[in-house]
């Protein structure tokens, strides 16, 4: 094959002039002429290309930064609701520890137990396993002290908590047993309104939403003026 005119000689022959009109008629030049042509248009349309393809990468560049700065403030409102949720949680145990611990000091100054030291060192105990979120253990802590101190003026509370660490370990029937047990052992102590809500908060783990249902309307009926029954209001969606 005969070696292509270079580029420069073809510039150079094409201003020439008339004198070297006669090139043009030659069919191996015109076709090296066409060739050069086409190689040209194919750079330039490789080049258009080119810059297509780095336009279209920077706008999706652009996109996955929006959309990765969008997860990441999702995923902050997500966590700091996480960490609302686990402080709300822990400030509703304390308070209602600190109501329950104080209700239960006075009812054992009226009817102090053989060894006042021992009971009140075991029920701390289940109840800071219960915080710690060791809630089998302290299920296993309130069982041996409920079945220890049978005449305890801490079993009501005692029961209401087992039912508690009851329900947190995933033991359902169990922690409506201990719920109920408090509601018809105590009906009138301060933790029944509470132990009620229990009751419903198993009936809805079991997937039984109108016994649940049925048993907030109870909360209401039967302890109205309970925060207990404020919280049943607000979950049947009912105006005081």
């Amino acid at each position: 094959m005969k070696r292509l005119l270079p580029l420069a000689a073809f510039v150079t022959l094409s201003l020439a002039g008339p004198a070297h009109a006669g090139l043009f008629d030659d069919p191996e030049a015109r076709r090296q002429i066409g060739e050069i042509r086409q190689e040209l248009q194919g750079l330039r349309e490789r080049l258009e290309a080119s810059s297509r393809g780095q336009l279209e990468l920077a706008s999706q560049n652009e996109t996955f930064k929006n959309e990765v700065a969008k997860l990441r403030g999702q995923l902050e409102v997500l966590l700091y609701e996480v960490e609302s949720l686990k402080q709300r949680q822990r400030d509703f145990y304390v308070d209602l520890d600190n109501r329950l611990r104080q209700l239960e000091t006075n009812r054992a100054a009226t009817t102090p137990p053989a060894d006042p030291a021992a009971e009140s060192g075991d029920y701390e105990a289940a109840l800071g396993l219960l915080k710690e979120g060791k809630y089998k253990e302290a299920l296993t802590g309130f069982e041996q002290f409920i079945a220890r101190y049978p005449s305890s003026s801490f079993l009501p509370g005692a029961h209401f908590w087992a039912g508690n660490a009851a329900l947190q370990a995933k033991e359902v029937a169990s922690a409506t047993n201990y719920f109920n047990a408090v509601l018809t052992n105590w009906p009138e102590d301060p933790v029944a309104p509470d132990a009620m809500l229990g009751v419903a908060n198993s009936q809805q783990a079991m997937g039984d939403a109108k016994s649940s249902q049925d048993t907030l309307k109870k909360v209401v009926e039967r302890y109205p003026t309970s925060s207990a029954a404020q919280v049943a209001r607000q979950r049947l969606g009912v105006r005081r």
